[in-house]
């Protein structure tokens, strides 16, 4: 923990914020939006970049501060999983009380995507820590009124988690032929893993449509590459380090860098019946962001301890991966790119959804202080 308290001490001491604002309020969605202390330039990056070297966007720690709510508001935010590393920075907000500073009482509850998602539209649930898969695309245009408002990460450019071939004769990395052959995933079809697979099969011979789908559970995806039950397979951390460097194994291509493909959606009542609530939620995991994962938070042993005993994981498996790039703004496009690989995949049909259908950047550029 002793850089995350060098960065706190740093910023608490710190006599001049850097915001190059000239301090007058601006409008933006009807709300005004002022400038905010530790948040200027870097705290916000153009969504058209797709630089695999962006760098995300940054305030300096404890940064943007609290503005507590007038009354204390009870949030609940839905999520598949509470040990993975992508949940990490809403675990730690929790722990660290930055949500309670906003006068937001949350509860994070385990629930998966489909069973999620109507209560999200029927508004028996406030947000999802999940991502814009097919189900929440069919769902909007079905009349969900749900929309993706904040990112969550991208991987490291060391990381190898992606889509993993078992190695034929004759064949290498670089030449490897998947049309009609099969691909093992917990998820299956209707994963936004079919954006980055529609990537990588498009330089193996294959297709999204062109491959066979084996669903299986999570501890069968890496028994069924090795004992040749499946011929690919979609690998995540830390599983890929059980095959990486053997002979016979090739890593194909995994999630763009500098882009996620997930984060948080919000349904009506924190896009529309209550918006302070929904900013002040953001606020408080930007603020997580910027004060413990701004940069390679695994660097530091004392924080990858702490992680490990919040996220209930083994240390040594934690620190076995590189740091996630934990990002909270949503590059232009990621949703329409989605739905195209959804429909290869026959999950989807119609025209695709337009971003302002899906997306919301206005809450998180609100907490920042940015106007667009």
């Amino acid at each position: 923990m002793a850089a995350v308290a060098a960065l706190l001490a740093s910023a608490a001491c710190s006599s001049a914020p850097y915001s190059d604002d000239s301090g007058a309020p601006a409008s933006a969605g009807g709300r005004t939006v002022r400038p905010v202390d530790g948040c200027g330039k870097t705290s916000w990056t153009d969504p058209a970049d797709l630089a695999t070297d962006r760098l995300p966007a940054r305030c300096m720690p404890l940064a943007p501060g609290p503005q507590p709510l007038a009354e204390k508001r009870k949030v609940t935010i839905a999520t598949g999983t509470l040990s993975a590393e992508y949940v990490a920075p809403l675990e730690v907000a929790l722990d660290k009380g930055e949500f309670e500073k906003e006068g937001l009482d949350v509860t994070l509850k385990v629930l998966p995507t489909p069973d999620a998602l109507p209560l999200l539209a029927k508004g028996d649930i406030d947000a999802m820590w999940a991502a814009p898969e097919a189900a929440v695309m069919n769902g909007i245009k079905g009349g969900f009124d749900i929309k993706w408002v904040a990112g969550n990460f991208s991987p490291a450019a060391k990381s190898k988690s992606g889509l993993w071939a078992r190695l034929k004769d004759g064949e290498t990395a670089d030449r490897v032929r998947l049309a009609g052959r099969s691909l093992g995933t917990m998820i299956g079809k209707g994963s936004v893993i079919a954006y980055p697979m529609e990537k990588t099969l498009e330089g193996h011979g294959g297709g999204l449509d062109k491959i066979q789908y084996r669903q299986l559970g999570s501890a069968d995806v890496l028994t069924a590459l090795q004992n040749g039950g499946v011929d690919s397979a979609w690998l995540l951390d830390p599983i890929w380090r059980k095959v990486d460097g053997k002979p016979g194994y090739a890593f194909l291509g995994g999630q763009p860098l500098g882009e996620p493909l997930g984060g948080m959606l919000y349904g009506r009542s924190l896009l529309h019946d209550d918006v302070d609530a929904g900013v002040a939620l953001l606020r408080a995991y930007i603020r997580t962001v910027n004060t413990y994962f701004a940069s390679d938070y695994k660097q530091d042993a004392g924080f990858v301890a702490y992680l490990a005993k919040l996220l209930k994981t083994d240390e040594a498996v934690l620190s076995s991966t590189p740091s996630l790039r934990m990002d909270w703004e949503i590059r232009e496009g990621t949703t329409t790119r989605l739905q195209s690989a959804y429909r290869a995949q026959g999950v989807a049909t119609g025209d695709p959804l337009p971003e302002s259908r899906t997306v919301d950047r206005m809450l998180y550029e609100e907490a920042v202080g940015h106007v667009p």
